[in-house]
């Protein structure tokens, strides 16, 4: 059959050029919408309670959806490895694992687990990502700034760990600050400026500290911003750069553009993504 040819199955699944691919797209894209409103649906007690049944099969009805989606993505890859190993392949496999892995936990004692295992079909809204190209050049971009922002977060630890040592040796027991870990929470929170205060200074000394660790919360609150920033600039740079124009060689051409934007000439359609 032509429907299960692999070209055939890899154009409209892996694809978005066609109109074929397109439909399959928004086919599945509504149907993550909907398998997570069941999920919204299903973690309300009362409606539980009385739509229980009804929640279980659509929750059914969405994992055999998703995984006749997964087994022929896996079928029509062009790297079955690649796409397994890959972040996609990840994310298909966890949007329908935990469905299966619920059957064989049905015990009061494994409760807690099935309610993780339940909560962990949220994974599927990350399967979103693959329709959204700014979200693949947002990914692209931190991806880029991994050992920038790796540096930024040891030198943050840094941070804490001082000020927090600081302020259990300052503030002491008595004042909340019983241990270096109960001290690097508090510099935890009041550095990213969240302060929930249910741990404050009450000494001069202990709260010049704290003002100093929340001034530096303001200060430093911006480098990872810069970082992503700067790379994600650099990654719209890249998208523009990667379509040229056959008539005059130029790129600068926008990922949806048709036609040069310097000498009016058709451009040629962008390639399916690989797997």
């Amino acid at each position: 059959m032509k429907w299960l040819d692999k070209d055939v199955l890899y154009t409209v699944i892996f694809g978005t050029e066609t109109p074929a691919g397109r439909r399959f797209d928004l086919a599945l894209i509504l149907a993550i919408l909907l398998s997570m409103v069941v999920l919204l649906l299903d973690s309300i007690g009362s409606i539980r309670a009385q739509y229980g049944p009804v929640l279980y099969w659509l929750e059914w009805a969405f994992t055999l959806l998703f995984t006749l989606e997964f087994v022929l993505r896996v079928y029509c890859a062009q790297s079955r490895l690649g796409y397994l190993r890959s972040f996609y392949g990840i994310i298909d496999l966890l949007a329908v694992l935990p469905t299966y892995l619920a059957i064989f936990m049905p015990g009061a004692s494994f409760l807690l687990m099935v309610r993780l295992l339940r909560v962990l079909r949220v994974f599927r809204v990350l399967k979103l990502i693959r329709y959204m190209d700014e979200a693949n050049t947002l990914m692209r971009s931190l991806y880029q700034s991994r050992r920038k922002i790796l540096v930024f977060f040891s030198s943050l630890f840094i941070l804490v760990t001082l000020f927090g040592s600081l302020l259990y040796v300052v503030e002491g027991p008595e004042n909340g600050f019983t241990s270096i870990p109960t001290g690097i929470y508090w510099a935890i929170v009041t550095i990213t400026t969240v302060g929930f205060g249910d741990i404050t200074p009450q000494t001069w000394l202990g709260r010049g500290i704290a003002a100093v660790t929340m001034l530096m919360g303001y200060a430093i609150i911006a480098v990872p911003t810069g970082i992503i920033t700067a790379e994600l600039g650099r990654e719209m740079r890249k998208e523009y750069s990667r379509r040229h124009c056959p008539q005059c060689d130029r790129s600068g051409h926008e990922r949806d553009a048709k036609f040069c934007n310097h000498c009016g000439a058709e451009l040629e359609p962008q390639s399916v993504s690989e797997a």
